[in-house]
Formats: structure tokens, sequence, C-alpha cells
């Protein structure tokens, strides 16, 4: 009966530790992921089509970066509120607009 104790009681103690890990997890933000993830590609398709050229190119990656750590800052504290959520979506959408722009204006990359 002693062994069925000992066993009873770790498995609290596991279940306690799962738990408490579960909970210090970073917050998913699946939206804000899936957006990155379109960014990038328009970025990307943008670069192969010559519509980018190389110094747009840098401007457009440098500014997900900044989403990037902007969605680190909100996981930071294990909680990402709706003011943060509002936050980066905003972000997302002057990068969205910012692609456009740069995918449409008069200027393209240098055919060598």
């Amino acid at each position: 009966m002693n062994h069925f104790k000992s066993l009873v009681a770790g498995a609290a103690i596991a279940l306690v530790s799962v738990t408490s890990f579960a909970q210090t997890a970073a917050p998913a933000t699946p939206r804000v992921d899936a957006r990155e993830v379109k960014q990038d590609a328009r970025i990307q398709q943008g670069v192969a089509s010559g519509q980018l050229n190389a110094k747009e190119t840098y401007r457009l990656e440098k500014q997900q970066a900044n989403i990037n750590r902007a969605e680190a800052n909100a996981k930071a504290d294990g909680k990402v509120t709706q003011g943060e959520r509002k936050h980066l979506n905003h972000l997302q959408n002057k990068a969205s607009k910012n692609i456009y722009h740069q995918k449409h204006d008069a200027q393209t990359a240098v055919k060598p």
C-alpha cells in the first residue's frame, strides 16, 4: 500500500508541474502569425518579380522584424491583452499598406 501512495503522490506532483509549465508558456497569436507568413510571402514575391528593389526590400523586412519584436514584447508577460492585439493589428495593417505601395510604385529592381 505504501508503494501505491508514493505512486499517487508522484503523479500529483507531475500533474502540477505540467499544468504550471503550460500556464507559463507564451500565449498563441495565430492571426498575427498567419499575417506575418502572408506578408513575408508578398515581399518575397515582389523580390522575385522585380517589383521591389534592394532598398525597398530592406525597409519592408526591417518593418517585419519590428512587428516580431512587438509580438515578443506582448507575449513576455504571459498574456497578450486586447490592447496589445489591437496594436499588433495596427502595425500589420501599416506594413501591409507599405508592401502594396512599394510593389506598385515606379521603382523596380535593376535587372542584369
